[in-house]
């Protein structure tokens, strides 16, 4: 169990949305909780532009590579640039359940190939310092057994140096379900996760799925040692608020939504400035649920998303839309 990266709270890597500009957003809410990067496949880091996947500000940490691949020795090149970039974490990705993914052979496919998935772990290890992670289902397919998730988080742990598992409490069915019906359908199974832990108390065992209140975080955590969130982070990120006071013991003064976007205001300038590609519309559209409950909040919503307002907009966009908001 790493002594250097809490994993208390954290924020599931989420494809598309869990991009830079967005973690940067999050970790002006939560200072502690760990931020995951979408998953990034091997190839696109080996024979694309890896540096545009990589690069992060430096507020983002603690902050953990999520990486999709089979290939031992590719994903060893790409955990030597997690490290060399900074990352506080690699995390190997044995719960995605999408036909692109599975057409790879990695993401949920590869919990039946558990012996492959040893040999990911151990090939990242050997040539890393940083903790190297998995995170994955309770099962594939209709088989329901707990024996399944057991067994694997048994064999990784007798094969491998691996101590931390992220658990998504619920089965991969890899045929019949799209991605968003395979994050909804199979039953949530936490029972499932919470007897790893008991199995295996000398792991470090994190829950993921369906969590969207600080209620169900505190509940979750009576059984497991941290707690991933997903879509509730990026659909109501203010949500976060909270978690430095209620699971870190850390009372600094929470920003408002107001203040958070002063700040949002600055580092959107700063990106345009370096003039690499990035224009509004690719930070803003993860600030749409920062209103969340505020009166003004869909006039605020309205404004990022316009596709008008959006070509050639630059960050007086954001004094304009924050303006519609009521204190």
């Amino acid at each position: 169990m790493s002594s250097v990266v809490s994993r208390r709270l954290s924020v599931a890597p989420m494809l598309d949305w869990t991009d830079r500009h967005y973690r940067f957003f999050a970790r002006q809410i939560t200072h502690h909780a760990l931020l995951y990067s979408e998953m990034v496949t091997t190839g696109a880091l080996l024979f694309g532009q890896a540096d545009r996947f990589l690069s992060f500000d430096e507020a983002e940490h603690p902050v953990a590579l999520q990486l999709g691949g089979s290939d031992p020795k590719d994903l060893a090149k790409c955990a030597i640039l997690a490290q060399t970039y900074g990352y506080d974490e690699v995390n190997l990705n044995c719960g995605c359940p999408s036909p692109r993914v599975q057409k790879g052979a990695f993401g949920a496919c590869l919990m039946n190939e558990v012996s492959l998935v040893a040999d990911c772990l151990k090939a990242m290890q050997d040539v890393t310092d940083i903790d190297v992670t998995v995170k994955h289902r309770i099962g594939v397919d209709r088989e329901d057994s707990y024996d399944i998730v057991r067994d694997f988080v048994g064999a990784l742990a007798h094969q491998t140096s691996c101590s931390t598992f992220i658990v998504h409490a619920r089965n991969a069915w890899l045929e019949g379900l799209s991605p968003k019906e395979n994050r909804e359908v199979p039953p949530l199974k936490y029972e499932y996760v919470y007897k790893l832990k008991q199995d295996f108390p000398d792991l470090e065992i994190i829950i993921n799925g369906g969590v969207k209140t600080n209620e169900d975080i505190t509940k979750h955590l009576d059984f497991v040692d941290g707690v991933m969130v997903g879509r509730e982070a990026y659909h109501n990120p203010y949500f976060m608020a909270q978690w430095d006071q209620l699971f870190y013991d850390d009372s600094h003064a929470v920003l408002t939504q107001v203040q958070i976007v002063d700040l949002l205001r600055i580092y959107c300038q700063k990106q345009l400035d370096r003039n690499q590609g990035t224009n509004m519309r690719h930070m803003v559209r993860h600030y749409l649920g920062l209103m969340q409950g505020k009166k003004g909040a869909k006039a605020w919503r309205r404004m990022l998303s316009d596709a008008k307002l959006l070509n050639g907009a630059d960050t007086t966009l954001l004094v304009e839309a924050v303006g519609c908001i009521e204190n």
